[in-house]
């Protein structure tokens, strides 16, 4: 294993942090009278950031449909995430882990005869002069390693070279199909061509050393948001509005322990009030000039991918909005908010027009995708609030993760009456929905599939403080996360994930049989029902267990949070859509005036 690595790679010319421009997509041959961000001195800066899918489905509409309402009123500033596929492995992201997967796979496979006379240059020349000097390369190359965009003198041409070239024609085709200005597409494709290259040329150099740091993985995934947000600025310029591509790949400075820290270490809130500053810095300098802005902003000390994870993007997003004093974080997906239930699963679910932190992050924990929990406190702490948007539905009012704890979120409406349920013997007729403040609600019931319960009993051969500190160490020897735990002196009830690797889950059920036996439960889910108004709701919690006492479903264990915000249990998996659907009824539909309700129901 060698300690050499390939340098990052980066974009032709790239700039300085300071710098006005950030990429030669600065297009030449654009319209005239492009529209640009208000140039009101009192006008806020608004962050809008776009995931993978919707850029990669609905660019176009962003463009034309949603971006232009905002301009004449706010600084418009966008994020976009790596762009989607036509299913999930298909995404760039996962191409390009693939990718990287496959330059080091292909390494070891042909490690025995890959000395430095095994590669050419792609016109087949040696890749040293006769004299031994490295040759140069032509001026404008994206090539990281001068003449180094290398294929291997063999004819197999190694397997991420085939994805390489599925991510330059997925890009292609997207960009052809969504810009009808001939030259701000030459020069699109252009930049999609020299980026590939450049990545080609990465992976090669990794595959001659064999080796990929987590460093280099994160320069590698850099290439997403780099060809997404290029598309996304071509789309926009295309469609008159005056666009500017900016990469934040050198926003930190390079330091020489970048990779010092170890991924069971993380950075300190410091260095994230640092990089909300310096984005929010460079950002500015963009004038009058809409800026589209990659998520992706390596390398991080310690890895961008370890510490934080592939929701980057967001996190970045936060900063922005921090570092500009937004007045607001929209995060546009595909759905027009946050639910009281997942709407795929219950059909009653209604729209949440506000939310407070808590809530939003207790129920990201507990199965429903809103808003990373430590993304949301970067803006909340700066009393920004995030709305959650629909790109289907722009008009639409979207979800409010309001950053004042004390506000209350009133219950959910809906103009739909609810479905046909037994009231004595009677079917709902369609009502007139309650006031907000008439009627205190839990907020959301939420369900998280695919859980494994462990059961330990202790053997009594150690005290209690003894046999718990057993479990727990084991956890933390192999980065188990427990989702939910239930406790007594002598038995532990542990609900994870089932993502844990049966190798390892074997590991620690052997390892937990040290302290007393073990019992393991497959197939099993955790519902959770969440709001903060259940602190002072008397009788929820029997309400709800009693809801699913009557509709057959039988509880494995019960926990509720210190918070009070939270009760929790874990069912079986077979139950979770019809349990979902008790509670979402019994306890969060708006019921009428002055009828009673079956005492099922309560």
């Amino acid at each position: 294993m060698s300690d050499v690595e390939p340098t990052p790679p980066s974009s032709p010319s790239p700039p300085s942090p300071g710098s006005s421009s950030s990429s030669s997509l600065d297009f030449i041959h654009t319209p005239p009278n492009l529209h640009q961000n208000t140039i009101d001195p009192a006008a806020k800066w608004l962050v809008q950031k776009y995931g993978g899918t919707s850029v990669g489905k609905f660019a176009t509409k962003i463009a034309e449909d949603i971006i232009p309402n905002y301009l004449d009123q706010h600084k418009v500033a966008i994020v976009c995430s790596a762009r989607s596929g036509s299913t999930k492995a298909l995404g760039t992201t996962n191409l390009l882990l693939q990718a990287a997967s496959e330059a080091l796979r292909a390494s070891r496979l042909s490690k025995s005869s890959s000395d430095t006379s095994g590669f050419a240059t792609p016109n087949g020349a040696s890749l040293f002069s006769p004299s031994g000097s490295p040759k140069t390369r032509s001026p404008g190359s994206g090539a990281p390693f001068g003449a180094l965009a290398m294929t291997p003198a063999t004819p197999d041409t190694p397997s991420f070279d085939a994805t390489v070239d599925l991510i330059r024609s997925e890009h292609l085709t997207a960009a052809r199909g969504a810009i009808s200005n001939p030259d701000i597409l030459k020069e699109l494709q252009v930049e999609i061509e020299r980026d590939c290259d450049s990545l080609r040329s990465f992976l090669f150099a990794a595959q001659i050393i064999d080796e990929i740091s987590p460093r280099s993985k994160d320069s590698i995934i850099g290439y997403g948001e780099r060809l997404s947000c290029k598309i996304m600025a071509a789309i926009l310029r295309d469609k008159g509005i005056d666009a500017e591509y900016v990469s934040l790949e050198n926003i930190i400075p390079t330091t020489d322990d970048q990779d010092a820290l170890s991924g069971s270490e993380t950075l300190g809130q410091e260095f994230y009030d640092d990089v909300a500053a310096l984005v929010g810095e460079r950002i500015r300098q963009c004038g009058a000039r809409v800026p589209v802005v990659t998520g992706f902003f390596g390398p991080v000390p310690g890895s961008l991918l370890r510490q934080i994870g592939r929701g980057y993007t967001d996190l970045l997003s936060a900063l922005l909005a921090v570092g500009l004093g937004a007045s607001e974080l929209q995060i546009w997906k595909e759905v027009d908010g946050i639910f009281t239930a997942d709407p795929r699963k219950v059909p009653t679910a209604r729209l949440i027009p506000i939310i407070s932190p808590e809530e939003a992050a207790e129920l990201t924990y507990y199965g429903s995708e809103v808003v990373h929990p430590f993304t949301m406190e970067q803006v909340i702490r700066k009393k920004i609030p995030i709305r959650i948007k629909n790109v289907e539905n722009p008009q639409g009012g979207g979800t409010v993760i309001h950053p004042d704890s004390e506000v209350d979120s009133p219950p959910a409406q809906t103009e739909r009456a609810p479905p046909s349920a037994f009231i004595y013997g009677s079917a709902y007729r369609p009502v007139t929905i309650c006031e907000p403040e008439e009627q205190k609600l839990p907020t959301a019931v939420t369900i998280k599939e695919n859980i494994v319960v462990l059961n330990v009993n202790s053997n009594r051969k150690s005290v209690s403080h003894g046999f718990l500190a057993g479990i727990f160490g084991v956890l933390d020897r192999f980065g188990v996360v427990v989702d939910l735990i239930s406790t007594s002196e002598v038995h532990v009830s542990m609900a994870i994930e089932d993502g844990v690797q049966k190798k390892i889950l074997d590991k620690v059920v052997r390892e937990l049989r040290k302290s007393g036996t073990v019992s393991v439960h497959h197939n099993m889910a955790i519902l959770s029902l969440v709001g903060k108004r259940m602190r002072h709701l008397v009788g929820i919690a029997g309400r709800m267990f009693t809801t699913l006492g009557n509709g057959n479903v039988n509880i494995e264990m019960i926990s509720q949070g210190a918070n009070e915000i939270n009760i929790s249990c874990v069912i079986d998996g077979r139950d979770a859509v019809k349990a979902l659907n008790l509670i979402h009824q019994s306890c969060l539909q708006i019921r009428p005036h002055n009828v009673k309700v079956g005492p099922w129901l309560f």
